[in-house]
Protein backbone atom coordinates (compact mmCIF):
# COMPACT_ATOMS: atom_id res chain seq x y z
CA UNK A 1 0.00 0.00 0.00
CA UNK A 2 1.28 3.46 -1.02
CA UNK A 3 2.54 5.56 1.90
CA UNK A 4 0.02 8.48 2.01
CA UNK A 5 1.97 12.14 3.11
CA UNK A 6 -0.05 14.53 5.52
CA UNK A 7 0.59 18.09 6.05
CA UNK A 8 1.20 20.01 9.18
CA UNK A 9 -2.45 21.24 9.24
CA UNK A 10 -3.80 17.82 8.29
CA UNK A 11 -1.53 16.48 11.01
CA UNK A 12 -2.36 19.42 13.73
CA UNK A 13 -6.28 18.50 12.59
CA UNK A 14 -6.05 14.80 13.25
CA UNK A 15 -4.27 15.67 16.50
CA UNK A 16 -7.53 18.08 17.53
CA UNK A 17 -10.17 15.34 16.49
CA UNK A 18 -8.44 13.21 19.30
CA UNK A 19 -8.15 16.00 21.46
CA UNK A 20 -11.90 16.39 21.22
CA UNK A 21 -12.82 12.63 22.56
CA UNK A 22 -12.55 10.29 19.40
CA UNK A 23 -10.46 7.20 20.12
CA UNK A 24 -6.69 6.81 18.85
CA UNK A 25 -8.11 3.51 17.20
CA UNK A 26 -10.64 5.15 15.62
CA UNK A 27 -8.47 7.80 14.43
CA UNK A 28 -5.86 5.27 13.12
CA UNK A 29 -8.39 3.37 10.99
CA UNK A 30 -9.92 6.29 9.54
CA UNK A 31 -6.90 8.03 8.51
CA UNK A 32 -5.36 4.84 7.46
CA UNK A 33 -2.12 4.94 9.32
CA UNK A 34 -0.66 3.17 12.79
CA UNK A 35 -1.79 4.21 16.54
CA UNK A 36 2.31 4.44 16.37
CA UNK A 37 2.17 6.66 13.94
CA UNK A 38 -0.34 8.93 15.96
CA UNK A 39 1.51 8.98 19.11
CA UNK A 40 4.61 10.02 17.27
CA UNK A 41 2.77 13.22 16.15
CA UNK A 42 1.18 13.84 19.21
CA UNK A 43 5.39 13.45 20.61
CA UNK A 44 6.00 16.28 17.90
CA UNK A 45 3.11 18.59 16.97
CA UNK A 46 0.58 18.07 20.45
CA UNK A 47 -0.28 21.10 21.42
CA UNK A 48 0.98 23.73 18.94
CA UNK A 49 -1.10 25.30 16.25
CA UNK A 50 -0.24 25.66 12.83
CA UNK A 51 1.82 28.37 12.22
CA UNK A 52 4.63 26.97 15.04
CA UNK A 53 4.48 23.71 13.18
CA UNK A 54 5.45 25.31 10.12
CA UNK A 55 7.92 27.05 11.68
CA UNK A 56 9.27 23.81 13.56
CA UNK A 57 9.74 22.48 9.71
CA UNK A 58 11.51 25.41 8.57
CA UNK A 59 13.91 25.45 11.75
CA UNK A 60 14.77 21.29 10.84
CA UNK A 61 15.08 22.27 7.06
CA UNK A 62 17.75 25.15 8.02
CA UNK A 63 19.21 22.36 10.05
CA UNK A 64 19.90 20.24 7.91
CA UNK A 65 21.63 22.52 5.99
CA UNK A 66 23.59 23.66 8.23
CA UNK A 67 24.78 20.27 8.99
CA UNK A 68 25.43 19.56 5.66
CA UNK A 69 27.24 22.46 4.46
CA UNK A 70 29.69 21.76 8.28
CA UNK A 71 30.21 18.42 6.88
CA UNK A 72 31.10 19.52 3.59
CA UNK A 73 33.57 21.72 5.11
CA UNK A 74 34.87 19.21 7.27
CA UNK A 75 35.51 16.59 4.52
CA UNK A 76 37.39 19.59 2.45
CA UNK A 77 39.29 20.61 5.37
CA UNK A 78 40.39 16.56 5.72
CA UNK A 79 41.08 16.29 1.84
CA UNK A 80 43.00 19.57 2.02
CA UNK A 81 45.48 17.94 4.89
CA UNK A 82 45.81 14.96 2.69
CA UNK A 83 47.19 17.19 -0.39
CA UNK A 84 48.90 19.52 1.92
CA UNK A 85 52.74 19.13 1.09
CA UNK A 86 51.96 18.77 -2.83
CA UNK A 87 52.00 21.94 -5.40
CA UNK A 88 49.83 21.83 -7.20
CA UNK A 89 51.37 23.05 -10.75
CA UNK A 90 50.35 21.56 -14.00
CA UNK A 91 47.42 19.35 -15.17
CA UNK A 92 49.62 15.98 -14.51
CA UNK A 93 50.16 16.52 -10.74
CA UNK A 94 46.19 18.01 -10.64
CA UNK A 95 45.49 14.56 -11.80
CA UNK A 96 47.34 12.84 -9.52
CA UNK A 97 46.07 14.45 -6.83
CA UNK A 98 42.46 13.72 -7.73
CA UNK A 99 43.12 10.20 -8.08
CA UNK A 100 45.29 10.01 -5.01
CA UNK A 101 41.72 11.84 -2.70
CA UNK A 102 39.45 9.02 -4.69
CA UNK A 103 41.48 6.22 -3.77
CA UNK A 104 42.29 6.89 0.10
CA UNK A 105 38.99 9.44 0.72
CA UNK A 106 36.96 7.19 -1.31
CA UNK A 107 35.40 10.94 -2.69
CA UNK A 108 33.42 11.24 -6.32
CA UNK A 109 35.25 12.41 -9.18
CA UNK A 110 33.23 15.90 -9.66
CA UNK A 111 33.98 16.57 -5.57
CA UNK A 112 37.39 15.83 -5.80
CA UNK A 113 37.69 18.36 -8.85
CA UNK A 114 35.79 20.76 -7.25
CA UNK A 115 38.60 20.59 -4.10
CA UNK A 116 41.93 20.62 -6.24
CA UNK A 117 40.27 23.07 -8.54
CA UNK A 118 40.44 21.43 -11.62
CA UNK A 119 38.11 20.44 -14.43
CA UNK A 120 36.99 17.13 -14.92
CA UNK A 121 37.65 17.04 -19.20
CA UNK A 122 41.69 18.10 -17.80
CA UNK A 123 41.45 14.61 -15.55
CA UNK A 124 40.22 12.06 -18.33
CA UNK A 125 42.50 13.89 -20.33
CA UNK A 126 44.11 10.87 -22.45
CA UNK A 127 47.86 12.43 -23.99
CA UNK A 128 47.96 10.91 -27.86
CA UNK A 129 52.03 12.03 -27.99
CA UNK A 130 53.65 9.37 -29.60
CA UNK A 131 56.04 7.28 -28.25
CA UNK A 132 59.55 8.60 -29.34
CA UNK A 133 60.83 5.02 -28.91
CA UNK A 134 63.43 5.50 -31.95
CA UNK A 135 64.31 9.50 -31.37
CA UNK A 136 64.80 8.71 -27.21
CA UNK A 137 66.80 5.78 -27.88
CA UNK A 138 69.15 8.38 -30.47
CA UNK A 139 69.12 10.92 -27.59
CA UNK A 140 70.32 8.39 -25.06
CA UNK A 141 73.18 7.33 -26.81
CA UNK A 142 74.41 10.42 -27.67
CA UNK A 143 74.01 11.67 -24.26
CA UNK A 144 75.95 8.77 -23.17
CA UNK A 145 78.60 9.27 -25.66
CA UNK A 146 78.93 12.56 -24.87
CA UNK A 147 77.69 13.38 -21.48
CA UNK A 148 78.69 16.94 -20.71
CA UNK A 149 76.83 18.15 -23.88
CA UNK A 150 73.60 20.06 -23.21
CA UNK A 151 70.29 19.80 -25.22
CA UNK A 152 71.62 22.59 -27.50
CA UNK A 153 74.31 20.63 -29.46
CA UNK A 154 72.46 17.24 -28.82
CA UNK A 155 70.17 18.82 -31.50
CA UNK A 156 72.21 20.34 -33.63
CA UNK A 157 74.02 16.73 -33.39
CA UNK A 158 70.37 15.08 -34.14
CA UNK A 159 69.97 17.59 -36.96
CA UNK A 160 73.33 16.69 -38.81
CA UNK A 161 71.95 12.78 -38.28
CA UNK A 162 69.10 14.11 -40.67
CA UNK A 163 65.99 14.42 -37.50
CA UNK A 164 63.77 16.71 -38.47
CA UNK A 165 61.96 17.38 -34.47
CA UNK A 166 61.95 21.23 -33.43
CA UNK A 167 64.30 21.95 -30.91
CA UNK A 168 61.36 22.22 -28.10
CA UNK A 169 60.32 18.37 -28.71
CA UNK A 170 64.30 17.34 -28.07
CA UNK A 171 64.23 19.72 -25.44
CA UNK A 172 61.18 18.18 -23.69
CA UNK A 173 62.49 14.55 -25.03
CA UNK A 174 65.79 15.46 -22.83
CA UNK A 175 63.95 16.39 -19.74
CA UNK A 176 61.82 13.13 -20.08
CA UNK A 177 64.81 10.99 -19.89
CA UNK A 178 66.66 12.57 -17.06
CA UNK A 179 69.77 13.50 -19.24
CA UNK A 180 70.23 17.07 -17.66
CA UNK A 181 73.87 17.58 -17.46
CA UNK A 182 75.31 18.03 -13.47
CA UNK A 183 76.68 21.97 -13.34
CA UNK A 184 79.59 22.37 -11.34
CA UNK A 185 80.17 25.30 -9.26
CA UNK A 186 82.07 28.56 -11.26
CA UNK A 187 84.75 30.24 -9.67
CA UNK A 188 84.58 33.86 -8.64
CA UNK A 189 84.46 36.42 -11.84
CA UNK A 190 87.05 39.01 -11.64
CA UNK A 191 85.66 42.58 -11.60
CA UNK A 192 86.48 45.41 -12.99
CA UNK A 193 87.08 46.88 -17.13
CA UNK A 194 89.32 46.07 -19.59
CA UNK A 195 90.13 47.19 -22.81
CA UNK A 196 89.42 44.54 -25.86
CA UNK A 197 91.73 43.72 -28.16
CA UNK A 198 90.79 43.94 -32.08
CA UNK A 199 91.65 40.89 -33.89
CA UNK A 200 91.12 40.65 -37.88
CA UNK A 201 88.68 37.58 -38.19
CA UNK A 202 91.23 35.37 -40.04
CA UNK A 203 93.37 32.63 -39.70
CA UNK A 204 96.28 32.98 -37.17
CA UNK A 205 95.55 36.57 -36.61
CA UNK A 206 96.19 35.41 -32.22
CA UNK A 207 96.98 32.74 -30.91
CA UNK A 208 96.73 32.00 -27.59
CA UNK A 209 98.50 29.74 -24.64
CA UNK A 210 98.06 27.99 -21.40
CA UNK A 211 98.68 25.02 -18.87
CA UNK A 212 96.31 22.76 -17.72
CA UNK A 213 96.71 19.82 -15.05
CA UNK A 214 95.87 16.37 -14.58
CA UNK A 215 97.25 13.36 -12.93
CA UNK A 216 97.54 9.67 -13.89
CA UNK A 217 95.41 6.56 -12.20
CA UNK A 218 98.88 6.02 -10.40
CA UNK A 219 98.65 9.89 -8.97
CA UNK A 220 101.67 10.87 -10.79
CA UNK A 221 101.04 14.44 -12.10
CA UNK A 222 101.17 15.11 -15.76
CA UNK A 223 100.37 19.02 -17.88
CA UNK A 224 99.54 19.92 -21.06
CA UNK A 225 100.18 22.54 -23.31
CA UNK A 226 96.89 24.19 -25.31
CA UNK A 227 97.50 26.43 -28.40
CA UNK A 228 94.13 27.66 -29.45
CA UNK A 229 93.49 29.97 -32.38
CA UNK A 230 91.45 32.99 -30.61
CA UNK A 231 89.53 33.95 -33.99
CA UNK A 232 88.91 29.97 -35.65
CA UNK A 233 88.54 28.33 -32.03
CA UNK A 234 90.62 25.58 -33.36
CA UNK A 235 92.86 23.61 -30.82
CA UNK A 236 96.28 23.85 -33.19
CA UNK A 237 98.39 21.61 -30.56
CA UNK A 238 97.71 20.02 -27.12
CA UNK A 239 101.07 18.74 -25.92
CA UNK A 240 100.71 16.40 -22.53
CA UNK A 241 103.72 15.75 -20.58
CA UNK A 242 104.94 15.02 -17.24
CA UNK A 243 107.40 18.33 -17.62
CA UNK A 244 107.56 21.24 -19.78
CA UNK A 245 110.03 23.97 -20.13
CA UNK A 246 110.37 27.30 -21.43
CA UNK A 247 112.44 25.61 -24.62
CA UNK A 248 109.85 22.43 -25.29
CA UNK A 249 107.55 25.61 -25.80
CA UNK A 250 109.77 27.39 -27.96
CA UNK A 251 110.33 24.33 -29.88
CA UNK A 252 106.67 23.09 -30.15
CA UNK A 253 105.77 26.43 -31.31
CA UNK A 254 108.37 26.31 -34.21
CA UNK A 255 107.33 23.58 -35.64
CA UNK A 256 103.49 25.03 -35.16
CA UNK A 257 104.98 27.88 -37.42
CA UNK A 258 106.50 25.24 -40.16
CA UNK A 259 103.00 24.07 -40.19
CA UNK A 260 100.51 27.09 -40.45
CA UNK A 261 102.56 30.03 -40.67
CA UNK A 262 103.52 32.91 -38.14
CA UNK A 263 100.55 34.24 -35.99
CA UNK A 264 100.08 38.10 -35.95
CA UNK A 265 100.17 37.97 -31.75
CA UNK A 266 100.43 35.34 -28.83
CA UNK A 267 98.80 35.75 -25.96
CA UNK A 268 99.79 34.19 -22.77
CA UNK A 269 99.92 34.62 -18.89
CA UNK A 270 102.91 35.58 -16.66
CA UNK A 271 103.95 31.71 -16.29
CA UNK A 272 107.57 30.82 -15.39
CA UNK A 273 107.47 29.26 -19.13
CA UNK A 274 106.45 31.54 -20.82
CA UNK A 275 108.27 34.42 -18.90
CA UNK A 276 112.04 32.50 -19.40
CA UNK A 277 115.02 33.98 -21.37
CA UNK A 278 114.24 30.69 -24.45
CA UNK A 279 110.82 32.22 -25.12
CA UNK A 280 112.13 35.73 -24.71
CA UNK A 281 114.79 35.11 -27.29
CA UNK A 282 112.88 33.38 -29.65
CA UNK A 283 110.24 35.58 -29.98
CA UNK A 284 112.70 38.78 -30.47
CA UNK A 285 114.76 36.66 -32.76
CA UNK A 286 111.43 35.56 -34.60
CA UNK A 287 109.62 39.13 -34.93
CA UNK A 288 106.74 37.43 -32.64
CA UNK A 289 104.49 39.80 -31.03
CA UNK A 290 104.22 38.47 -27.73
CA UNK A 291 101.40 39.85 -25.25
CA UNK A 292 100.95 38.86 -21.24
CA UNK A 293 98.04 39.39 -19.55
CA UNK A 294 97.69 41.38 -16.38
CA UNK A 295 98.30 39.39 -13.29
CA UNK A 296 95.37 37.42 -11.73
CA UNK A 297 93.12 38.49 -15.44
CA UNK A 298 92.69 35.12 -16.10
CA UNK A 299 89.60 36.02 -18.40
CA UNK A 300 91.89 38.59 -20.97
CA UNK A 301 93.17 35.27 -22.24
CA UNK A 302 89.74 33.79 -21.69
CA UNK A 303 89.84 31.71 -25.61
CA UNK A 304 92.26 29.19 -23.87
CA UNK A 305 90.82 29.97 -20.82
CA UNK A 306 87.09 28.82 -22.26
CA UNK A 307 89.36 25.70 -24.08
CA UNK A 308 90.77 24.17 -20.97
CA UNK A 309 87.47 24.28 -19.16
CA UNK A 310 85.94 22.59 -21.89
CA UNK A 311 88.90 19.65 -22.27
CA UNK A 312 88.35 19.37 -18.42
CA UNK A 313 84.42 18.76 -18.31
CA UNK A 314 84.46 16.95 -21.40
CA UNK A 315 87.83 15.17 -21.23
CA UNK A 316 90.05 14.75 -17.66
CA UNK A 317 87.30 14.50 -15.58
CA UNK A 318 85.24 11.70 -17.52
CA UNK A 319 88.73 9.51 -18.17
CA UNK A 320 91.00 7.83 -16.58
CA UNK A 321 94.90 7.99 -17.90
CA UNK A 322 96.94 5.05 -17.16
CA UNK A 323 100.14 6.30 -18.88
CA UNK A 324 101.72 9.12 -20.89
CA UNK A 325 101.02 7.10 -24.58
CA UNK A 326 97.77 6.66 -23.15
CA UNK A 327 97.15 10.25 -22.27
CA UNK A 328 98.22 11.09 -25.80
CA UNK A 329 96.04 8.87 -27.67
CA UNK A 330 92.85 10.27 -25.56
CA UNK A 331 93.66 13.89 -25.92
CA UNK A 332 94.78 13.70 -29.42
CA UNK A 333 91.59 11.76 -30.30
CA UNK A 334 89.11 14.39 -28.53
CA UNK A 335 91.39 17.60 -30.60
CA UNK A 336 90.08 16.13 -33.51
CA UNK A 337 86.66 15.70 -32.41
CA UNK A 338 86.94 18.80 -31.42
CA UNK A 339 87.99 20.39 -34.05
CA UNK A 340 86.27 18.24 -36.76
CA UNK A 341 82.61 17.44 -35.48
CA UNK A 342 81.99 19.39 -32.12
CA UNK A 343 79.29 22.24 -33.23
CA UNK A 344 80.47 25.69 -31.63
CA UNK A 345 78.11 27.67 -30.01
CA UNK A 346 80.41 31.06 -30.84
CA UNK A 347 80.66 30.16 -34.36
CA UNK A 348 76.73 29.59 -35.12
CA UNK A 349 76.90 25.88 -34.29
CA UNK A 350 79.85 25.07 -36.95
CA UNK A 351 82.70 23.34 -35.73
CA UNK A 352 85.87 25.50 -36.18
CA UNK A 353 87.45 23.52 -38.97
CA UNK A 354 84.37 24.39 -40.86
CA UNK A 355 84.45 27.78 -39.77
CA UNK A 356 88.73 28.08 -40.81
CA UNK A 357 87.36 26.94 -44.05
CA UNK A 358 85.46 29.13 -44.48
CA UNK A 359 87.19 32.10 -43.12
CA UNK A 360 89.91 30.92 -46.05
CA UNK A 361 87.80 30.42 -48.55
CA UNK A 362 86.10 34.05 -48.17
CA UNK A 363 89.65 36.18 -47.54
CA UNK A 364 88.48 38.76 -50.16
CA UNK A 365 85.28 39.65 -48.82
CA UNK A 366 87.00 39.90 -45.38
CA UNK A 367 89.14 42.27 -46.47
CA UNK A 368 86.39 44.82 -47.49
CA UNK A 369 84.71 46.15 -44.12
CA UNK A 370 81.59 47.39 -45.71
CA UNK A 371 80.83 43.84 -46.96
CA UNK A 372 81.96 42.34 -43.76
CA UNK A 373 78.97 43.97 -42.22
CA UNK A 374 76.11 42.64 -44.95
CA UNK A 375 77.70 39.29 -45.13
CA UNK A 376 77.96 36.17 -42.15
CA UNK A 377 81.14 34.39 -42.52
CA UNK A 378 80.11 31.50 -40.24
CA UNK A 379 77.90 28.55 -42.13
CA UNK A 380 74.16 28.56 -41.36
CA UNK A 381 72.95 27.16 -37.96
CA UNK A 382 70.43 24.63 -38.28
CA UNK A 383 66.75 25.57 -37.91
CA UNK A 384 66.15 26.14 -34.09
CA UNK A 385 69.57 27.32 -33.23
CA UNK A 386 70.37 31.61 -33.83
CA UNK A 387 73.24 31.80 -35.51
CA UNK A 388 76.11 34.85 -34.49
CA UNK A 389 78.29 35.40 -36.82
CA UNK A 390 81.15 37.28 -35.53
CA UNK A 391 83.28 38.97 -37.92
CA UNK A 392 85.70 41.42 -35.55
CA UNK A 393 86.78 39.35 -32.50
CA UNK A 394 87.46 41.05 -29.23
CA UNK A 395 90.05 39.69 -26.23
Amino acid sequence: MKKKRFTEEQIIGILREQEAGAKVADLARKHAVSEATLYNWKVKFGGMDVSEAKRLKALEEENAKLKKLLADQMLEAAALRELLGKKMVGPAVRREAVAHLRAVMGLSERRACCIVAVDRTTVRYVPKRQADTALRERLRELANSRRRFGYRRLFVLLRQQGERSGKNRIYRLYREEGLTVRKRRSRRRAVGTRAPILVEAKPNARWSLDFVHDQFACGRRFRILNIVDDVTRECLAAIPDTSISGKRVARELSALIRRRDKPGMIVSDNGTEFTSNAILSWASEGGIKWRYIAPGKPMQNGFCESFNGRMRDELLNETLFFGLDHARAKIGEWVSDNSHRRPHSSLGYATPADYAANLTATGDRLRNPDQLRRSPVATSAPSGVSNAPTLIIAG
